[in-house]
């Protein structure tokens, strides 16, 4: 019986998901690699609801767009791509704003986690493939409000 009553909840949640994203707040970010600095506008996801829904559902993103997911402070996460339609690349940043690991083409759809490895306090989101053509690597250094570098 109970579950009858989640049911229908689980499935207005479901729809109304996707319109949670357009009311996040959109913060500069630079990356700052061996190639140059590289700056993106990022959709700033700090808090539980805004980081389960992160990006799934969208279509499209910007070339210099993408989303930051910030833990406020350093943490073991893991990520995955359930209902996301984009290939993305994920950075993930430790507290000091270096990038500890990228996780290139994260495959969309997939429930594969995709663990941070280490105890890190942001991961940032980009199109697929965007990283490796900007020359953006492990060891770079994030600039972002959300640290204190």
């Amino acid at each position: 019986m109970r579950l009858s009553f989640m049911l229908p909840v689980i499935l207005i949640a479901g729809f109304c998901a996707p319109a949670f994203a357009a009311d996040l707040p959109v913060e500069t970010i630079t990356v700052a690699s061996k190639t140059g600095h590289h700056v993106f506008k990022v959709e700033v996801a700090a808090d539980e609801a805004s980081r389960e829904l992160g990006l799934m559902y969208r279509k499209e993103m910007a070339p210099d767009a993408g989303m930051l997911f910030d833990f406020q402070k350093p943490q073991f996460v893991s990520f995955w791509m359930e209902n996301t339609v984009l290939p993305l690349d994920m950075l993930f940043v430790r507290a000091d704003g270096t990038i500890a690991r990228i996780k290139a083409n994260a495959t969309p759809y997939s429930r594969e986690s995709i663990p941070s490895g280490e105890k890190i306090q942001l991961v940032i989101e980009l199109n697929a493939g965007r990283a490796a053509q900007l020359g953006i690597a492990a060891g770079d250094r994030v600039s972002a409000a959300q640290l204190r570098n």
